[in-house]
């Protein structure tokens, strides 16, 4: 079997990988009728000279692999038909923008398997880059914060090697004693925690988060029964709140009446209150004035959130009286950071977890007949249809 690991097209360029030098390397000892080829680039982080240097093959032309892998979309003219394709479609939720690369995949044959499919029989993604948009997002939230107040310049994630170097960066600070409050509890959420226990930040509990004051910086990391709460006041439990957030309201109030700062790293699921609304935002008593949008849910339940930020120009600031776009330095603006490819400015870690993770759960299984079901539940396309378990995007394909 051939995989070819495909040029990243899209713009801006993308660094990231699907599988490092080393990662190749360690694949074809494992699977010796293996061949891995590794299309020519400028624009990787791990150079083509990285892959020689390992025995991997670097050519112009991948279009003899079986499956070809990347990571951002392919541009509909560099599709190559008949042919096995990993990287993120985005289309899974009918993303407008992309309806035409769906109908492209079906029409030149193509079976498709969305890094975000790769799920196992709970359900559970498999393979992401969550965990480095969370490492990206809370070191970006602290750059912010720092310039927005005039205390501190830190380098741009991007320019620096590894996870490492953003903490070190983070302990040279010298924080006032601000109070920064984390949503979510999953694999973003727990990428910014690790930052924030890096650099020494002294995590509380949430009733000393609400009611006490400190002479150091600390933070809480909280869950959807912390800042949501039932209508009748009754608490049961994450279950009911998933299967029926229309019984609940938000309840982040009482958070962000202390805060300073907000780095949000939940999920948010259709039907969910917002977190904090524009009318919240007008309070007198809204007391954030940071926002690191990890989750970066446009015009939703972060209501400072109202356009995606770039690597390039990560801050904006949103003035909650007008309800507009101004500069974040402003001093009635709350300075909003919501760059929504964050683990692109951690190209060589993002590239060796996820390539960690893809190596485990995804060659595998060309090579044992997929025992796992983990091929079958990803396949989105075959034969110039869509697979059963995305059947629901036939409307979206035919334009309805």
């Amino acid at each position: 079997m051939k995989i070819g690991i495909i040029k990243e097209r899209k713009n801006p360029p993308d660094r990231r990988v699907v599988l490092s030098p080393k990662k190749c390397k360690e694949l074809l000892k494992t699977f010796p009728e293996l061949t891995i080829k590794v299309e020519k680039s400028k624009a990787r982080f791990f150079t083509d000279d990285d892959y020689i240097n390992e025995g991997i093959a670097i050519v112009n032309d991948v279009s003899d692999c079986d499956v070809l892998l990347g990571v951002k979309e392919v541009p509909i003219a560099n599709l190559i038909p008949n042919k096995k394709y990993f990287f993120f479609s985005h289309t899974i939720k009918k993303q407008e923008y992309n309806r035409d690369l769906l109908q492209a995949i079906l029409s030149k044959n193509i079976e498709l398997y969305d890094h975000e499919t790769i799920i196992n029989n709970k359900n559970i993604r498999l393979v992401a880059f969550g965990r480095y948009a969370g490492i990206v997002g809370a070191y970006n939230g602290f750059r912010t914060y720092g310039l927005k107040f005039n205390l501190f310049n830190l380098p741009k994630a991007e320019e620096l090697h590894d996870q490492l170097m953003l903490i070190h960066e983070l302990q040279k600070l010298k924080l006032p004693p601000m109070k920064t409050v984390l949503t979510g509890k999953g694999r973003v959420s727990n990428g910014a925690k690790e930052m924030l226990d890096g650099m020494g930040m002294r995590e509380v509990s949430v009733e000393e988060f609400l009611t006490q004051t400190f002479n150091e910086a600390v933070y809480v990391q909280i869950d959807v029964l912390d800042y949501n709460k039932r209508k009748d006041g009754k608490v049961i439990n994450e279950v009911d709140f998933f299967n029926n957030p229309q019984e609940y309201e938000g309840n982040f109030m009482r958070f962000a009446k202390v805060a300073d700062m907000y780095i949000a790293c939940h999920f948010y699921g259709t039907g969910s209150p917002y977190i904090f609304t524009r009318e919240d935002a007008k309070l007198a008593n809204f007391n954030i004035k940071v926002v690191a949008d990890i989750s970066c849910d446009i015009d939703g339940p972060v209501a400072s959130t109202i356009r995606p930020s770039t690597i390039a120009e990560p801050n904006y600031g949103y003035n909650p009286k007008t309800e507009e776009e101004v500069d974040f330095k402003d001093k009635n603006a709350i300075a909003v950071m919501a760059v929504d490819n964050l683990p692109c400015e951690l190209p060589k870690d993002a590239s060796e977890g996820f390539g960690e993770s893809f190596a485990k759960h995804v060659i595998p299984a060309f090579f044992n007949n997929d025992k796992e079901g983990v091929l079958h539940r990803a396949k989105m396309t075959e034969n110039g249809k869509l697979t059963e378990r995305f059947s629901y995007l036939q409307d979206f394909v035919d334009g309805k």
